[in-house]
């Protein structure tokens, strides 16, 4: 079995684990249950807590799921959700739908992610990629693109690129709009080069889509000159199958490792973030309990257990937590 499908087995199992805690024997739920939803980068660590959590808690039923970072926004400004999983800070248009609900959250950085540029194995034409190169390949220019050597023309035009690209097959994996991880990649690597060539900021759109990073990276193991990304725990948990290209942000050819993700020389490092139903968490005292433990240093061990980064100092975040402090941070 490839580690991409133990992973998915394994958040599959302890989802549903959690979710099974605290029924009733003849099938009903109890009154005591947490619903968690959005991110599917930040879905490991959420369902890693829930099962650690229910260790000491067994009664508290605790569902987890991963569609998306903004659809799971879309849940929690519904008031469906207590915690909103994100691998991206929540939006001013998602910020005005919750205060519309009469939603007020709790934001919570609690991890860093590398955004881990990917190829196959077998690919070793290619080992570093500048933004202008992912521009050139993936963005909203490349329309059509069958092979990378097809993008040479565009590259030349944009400073900072790698051409000539091999003549090969691109077949390109990631993302789709629902997911934080394809805003991330398009406002970190796409955006400004999209705003010099008066482009919409938007990745191409003839490509393999996926919500699921398991099917991603699927994707990218499948072909042998692929391309694709997704966050740094689904790399780090498959790298029999796939490889990490190197990236350059301006300042030379990085690749994502713990250190360099940490002290952002990585040029597609981003936080990750728990969005907490404030009113839940003052009514329910099982969500402040399971914050709680979120934050503390036991519940932190499943950060590095998903294969992220913690941060250098919680002390503003437990601060934020602890005053039930709302709204956006930062």
């Amino acid at each position: 079995m490839t580690n991409v499908r133990k992973l998915a087995i394994a958040i599959a199992a302890i989802a549903l684990f959690a979710s099974a805690c605290g029924s009733s024997d003849d099938g009903g739920s109890s009154s005591s249950g947490l619903f968690i939803s959005g991110s599917s980068t930040v879905e490991p660590v959420s369902a890693l807590n829930a099962e650690s959590f229910n260790g000491t808690n067994p009664d508290v039923g605790i569902t987890v799921e991963g569609p998306g970072t903004g659809d799971g926004f879309k849940k929690f400004c519904a008031g469906e959700t207590d915690v909103s999983d994100a691998s991206r800070q929540i939006k001013d248009s998602e910020i005005e739908a919750c205060a519309a609900a009469g939603i007020e959250f709790i934001e919570l950085r609690f991890a860093i992610d590398g955004l881990s540029v990917l190829t196959s194995k077998n690919n070793t034409a290619v080992s570093c990629v500048s933004f202008g190169d992912l521009y050139s390949l993936i963005g909203p220019e490349s329309i059509g693109f069958g092979k990378w050597s097809e993008a040479n023309e565009l590259a030349a035009q944009i400073a900072g690129t790698n051409p000539p690209y091999p003549d090969a097959e691109l077949v390109v994996s990631g993302p789709g709009e629902e997911s934080g991880t394809y805003d991330s990649f398009v406002e970190i690597v796409l955006e400004d080069i999209a705003d010099e060539r008066d482009q919409e900021a938007v990745t191409r759109p003839d490509y393999t889509a996926s919500p699921n990073d398991n099917v991603i990276i699927e994707g990218i193991a499948g072909s042998d000159t692929s391309l694709g990304w997704v966050g740094y725990a689904f790399y780090l948990a498959n790298q029999d199958a796939v490889s990490a290209l190197e990236v350059d942000g301006g300042a030379g050819c990085v690749g994502p490792t713990p250190t360099t993700i940490a002290d952002g020389s990585y040029p597609i490092s981003r936080p990750l973030f728990i969005y907490v139903n404030k009113a839940n968490a003052d009514e329910k005292a099982e969500l402040a309990d399971f914050v709680d433990f979120y934050l503390s240093d036991e519940g932190l061990a499943n950060v590095d257990q998903a294969g992220y980064i913690r941060l250098a100092d919680y002390a503003p975040v437990r601060e934020i937590w602890s005053s039930r402090a709302t709204g956006k941070q930062q």
